[in-house]
């Protein structure tokens, strides 16, 4: 499907419309009362969400990015699915499962209001697919844009045996400066810190971090708050469907070797993952089906966030 036929089918007058972005990927636009949006149909991706009332984007997309068949967009919200991290049955598989790198369907486009815009997109098994991961699947990701951002990623399994997934909503936080950024709700809660080697370790304080960082903590609570003083806000982070978050920075070394990064681009984001991973795997029975949904709010630096931070 060409951008015209998207457009004439999908888009939605004054509020959504398709366009061919980078590498002529097609690209949805979003602008209503509440908010603007940008939704990339190649690996149903978010790479952008402002509020009509904020300068900054929720989220971090790179400059550097890649917007080529088999790679992922380096930004945004890259879905990792159907297994999260490396494959997970050491078949040489590409991390992070396929999801993320397949042009998806355009299932629906809605305007329940001139503040709300929803796009549903989805993935079905093929014998391309099948290939890499032997199961019947479809796949569909609902993205409600308007005071907030919401993402709904539900898998239905059409097979007769039940499935087993690890996944994540890989969320890029733009910060103003990383080293100002707290992350609050997981104080005393456990981790598994892969920069070595799994250890176990229990987090002290608030998250705050100074060098490269990939975690999974191992129960969280079902809302988070990203503060970030640089940029006077804070983010709220709501999510339902696991009970594990991921917490990943590059850091400045990691970085420098990274070609879809600048090299201190990783001073102005954060990711902070609703995810199934490590032992909190996703069962599906047969015939039934799974549902992650994240959603992000942009508000105000509290008071309370504040004075913490200051004592």
């Amino acid at each position: 499907m060409n951008i015209e036929q998207y457009n004439l089918k999908f888009g939605l007058p004054g509020q959504l419309q398709f366009h061919g972005g980078g590498g002529g990927l097609p690209m949805i636009d979003i602008s209503n009362d509440q908010a603007r949006a940008r939704i990339s149909v190649y690996g149903a991706q978010v790479l952008s969400f402002c509020p009509a009332q904020q300068s900054e984007d929720l989220l971090f997309l790179s400059q550097q990015a890649l917007y080529q068949p088999g790679k992922a967009i380096r930004g945004g919200i890259p879905i990792c699915w159907p297994w999260f991290g490396p494959d997970p049955e050491g078949l040489g598989r590409a991390s992070h499962g396929f999801a993320r790198d397949r042009i998806w369907q355009v299932l629906n486009t809605a305007a329940p209001s001139r503040a709300e815009t929803v796009v549903t997109l989805g993935l079905t098994d093929s014998p391309e697919t099948r290939a890499i991961w032997p199961h019947p699947f479809e796949l569909t990701l609902e993205v409600t844009v308007g005071e907030t951002l919401t993402l709904a990623l539900v898998t239905r399994n059409r097979g007769q045996a039940a499935l087993t997934l690890s996944q994540a909503l890989h969320t890029y936080f733009r910060v103003g400066d990383l080293e100002g950024a707290r992350l609050w709700g997981l104080e005393k809660e456990t981790y598994l810190d892969k920069l070595d080697g799994g250890a176990c370790k229990q987090q002290v304080g608030v998250v705050a971090i100074r060098e490269e960082c990939d975690r999974i903590y191992t129960h969280t609570a079902p809302t988070l708050t990203l503060t970030d003083p640089a940029l006077e806000r804070q983010i709220q982070i709501s999510s339902s469907g696991s009970q594990r978050a991921v917490v990943w920075n590059p850091g400045a070394i990691t970085a420098a070797k990274m070609a879809d990064l600048a090299a201190a681009d990783y001073q102005n984001f954060l990711c902070v993952e609703a995810a199934n991973a490590a032992t909190d795997l996703m069962e599906i029975p047969a015939q039934g089906e799974g549902r992650l949904m994240a959603q992000y709010q942009i508000q105000p630096l509290s008071a309370l966030h504040t004075e913490s931070m200051a004592s």
